[in-house]
Formats: structure tokens, C-alpha cells, sequence
């Protein structure tokens, strides 16, 4: 019974992960993209995981399993926030089929640390 429960959560967790790509393919812009290979992929490693820690049935494989995807749920969801918004900011088109952007006026170039858009500087040239 075991090894069925375990096929399935490989089977849905490979799905997951096949659809996080295709959907990396497929979406019309890099926000859609974002969204759909970060909540795919990380539900997609989230069902691996449980389902070699269900295969193994040790409680060694099964912690670094649950730490694994403690770490990836709170990390996958954050860097593809910090990356949406450093793309918003260098001014990345939306596609022209988004009905509200909710970033106007909120993220700008300004609002991001280390993305300002500054001149080179020169050294100026003093006769004395």
C-alpha cells in the first residue's frame, strides 16, 4: 500500500514539475512566467520529497526532507517576489492582456535598493 501512496506523490510531484516548465514556455510575459515556475516547482519538489521520505521510512531522510521543503517554501515564493519587483522597476513590459497593474505608482527604480538609474560619474577637470 505503501508503494502505491509513494508512486503518486512521485507521479504528481513530476506532473507539478513538467508543468512548472511548460508553463515557463508557454505564459506571454516574465510575471506570468515567474508565477508559474516558482508555485509549480516548488509543489512540484515539495510531492518528491515527501514521497522518498515515505519511500526510505527513516527518520533522518524524513527531516532533511521536511526541512528541505520548509526551506524552499519560504524561500521560492520570496525570490521570485524580489525578482518580479526588480523587473517592475527596470521597467519589463506586461503583457498587453493584463487588465491592472498594482505596481504604478508603488515600484519604481527609486523604491528598489541598488537599482537606481544614475549617471556615470566624471571626474572633473580643475585649472588652477
Amino acid at each position: 500500500m505503501i508503494s502505491v501512496i509513494v508512486a503518486a506523490l512521485l507521479v504528481l510531484g513530476a506532473g507539478f514539475m513538467n508543468l512548472a516548465g511548460l508553463g515557463i514556455f508557454r505564459m506571454p510575459d516574465l510575471f506570468t512566467r515567474m508565477h508559474a515556475s516558482t508555485k509549480g516547482a516548488s509543489l512540484g519538489v515539495a510531492l518528491l520529497l515527501i514521497g522518498s521520505a515515505l519511500h526510505f521510512q527513516d527518520l533522518a531522510v524524513a527531516t532533511k526532507a521536511l526541512i528541505t521543503v520548509t526551506f524552499i517554501f519560504l524561500t521560492a515564493p520570496v525570490a521570485a517576489q524580489m525578482l518580479g519587483r526588480a523587473a517592475y522597476a527596470k521597467k519589463v513590459e506586461l503583457w498587453e492582456g493584463s487588465i491592472i497593474d498594482e505596481g504604478r505608482g508603488h515600484i519604481g527604480a527609486s523604491h528598489v535598493d541598488g537599482l537606481e538609474e544614475t549617471e556615470p560619474e566624471t571626474k572633473k577637470i580643475i585649472k588652477t
